[in-house]
């Protein structure tokens, strides 16, 4: 029997747990024992997701119980033009997904922003953020709590950075319900996401307010974060990178690449993603910003469940009268403008999933692997790339609806 074999039979006669293997072999041979579990408890064969191009140990710090892996394919939209804060040039966008026609709807947005002269991006607003919750006595004390805050904002600076190099704790705002207070602690985080950054930081700063004030902490997080849910505040402070990515298009070129008009697309975005989300009381005011955000996390390492407040975000078009466009453009109608502004896009260029080989190798093509010089210019770059995306991908599928070729491209693609 092979190692793996052995390992395998000891956790099914209950000598071991399937999370103790990587106590008694490597993380390959770990995984492939429990494949073995897995398949004879299932009476399936695992044995593509047992094939996998890294160590298993490169992901001991991603996954616990490792048995293989998840191949989501991969492809690339553009090149793009982007003008960015921190992002430039012409690249690829990578997009990891399954949904077949996203990637050539957001490739031909792609095209069409270059066409264009290309898409501007800028961050507008950073910061992580972690609100604990504090119960006081009564709304006196809940005042004095906040008073106590705002005397002593030193205090908590220094606590929370002791537990970091990199983080820097921006500000505290704090918020009253009752006897409840919660404070909500922002954080540049430079190049990495930082949710564990924040956690840890805001936990040491959460120690110096129980042991100065008469509050008692009752979570670290008490949800007025807000993470992985959808949340007003996040749409109205932000979270994370708040990012917006914008392009002027000639009439011409939405007339000639996209088969429809300024004023119909400006139109349908009013009627659709500003009224329609409004009646339907959504927080995402856009078409599908999601699919940009989702398939562009997977390529890159980020938190997937984070798409819930990357994909807070609001798409603006409106016909700009006399705009860039030529005379004759002029003469028939304005040019097109387009804009797409995600409050809380949350992504980091180091730690997490971009440790992950293939995840860094998507990285590289953007350029953007690891920490950025000056730091934060990476994760900056990745917001302002993810935006344009975006971008690309309302762009496409705003102009499908206008000039009613939705359904027939699924058809023409197979889909």
């Amino acid at each position: 029997m092979t190692d793996a074999a052995i390992l395998a039979e000891r956790v099914r006669e209950g000598e071991l747990r399937l999370h103790e293997l990587d106590d008694h072999a490597d993380a390959d041979v770990a995984a492939t024992a429990r494949r073995l579990v897995v398949e004879s408890q299932a009476d399936t064969s695992l044995a593509t997701v047992g094939e996998y191009g890294f160590p298993a140990d490169r992901a001991e710090s991603n996954i616990e119980n490792m048995l293989g892996t998840v191949q989501v394919p991969l492809g690339v939209a553009g090149p793009v033009t982007v003008d960015g804060g921190a992002a430039s040039g012409e690249t690829y966008l990578p997009l990891a997904t399954t949904e077949g026609a996203l990637l050539a709807s957001v490739n031909r947005g792609c095209s069409t922003l270059s066409a264009a002269g290309g898409a501007s991006a800028r961050v507008l607003k950073s910061g992580m953020t972690r609100a604990p919750v504090f119960r006081v006595a009564d709304v006196v004390e809940a005042e004095a709590l906040v008073s106590w805050v705002r005397d002593n904002r030193g205090e908590l600076v220094d606590a929370a950075e002791s537990t970091t190099s990199h983080g820097e704790l921006l500000d505290v705002t704090p918020y009253v319900v009752g006897n409840s207070v919660y404070l909500r602690f922002r954080y540049d985080t430079k190049d990495a996401m930082g949710m564990n950054m924040a956690t840890i930081a805001t936990e040491a700063a959460c120690d110096v307010v129980e042991g100065e004030t008469g509050a008692d902490l009752v979570a670290l997080s008490g949800n007025l974060c807000t993470d992985k849910k959808p949340a007003a505040i996040n749409a109205v402070e932000g979270r994370g990178r708040s990012v917006t990515a914008d392009v002027t298009i000639p009439r011409e070129v939405v007339e000639e690449r996209l088969h429809t008009t300024p004023e119909d697309i400006s139109e349908l975005n009013t009627r659709k993603n500003l009224v329609g989300s409004a009646k339907a009381g959504s927080l995402g005011f856009n078409a599908h910003v999601a699919n940009v955000v989702a398939a562009m996390f997977l390529a890159t390492g980020q938190d997937e469940a984070q798409v819930v407040e990357g994909a807070n975000a609001i798409t603006t078009a409106e016909v700009r009268e006399g705009g860039s466009g030529s005379a004759d453009s002029a003469a028939s109608g304005g040019d097109l403008y387009l804009s797409v502004s995600l409050a809380s896009l949350e992504v980091g260029t180091v730690g997490g999933g971009t440790k992950l080989p293939t995840q860094s190798e998507a990285l590289d093509v953007l350029g953007i692997r690891g920490g950025g010089d000056p730091p934060g210019s990476n994760a900056d770059a990745l917001a302002e790339y993810i935006a344009v995306g975006a971008l690309a991908g309302e762009l496409s599928l705003l102009s499908a609806l206008a000039s009613r070729h939705l359904s027939s491209a699924h058809a023409d693609l197979g889909r």
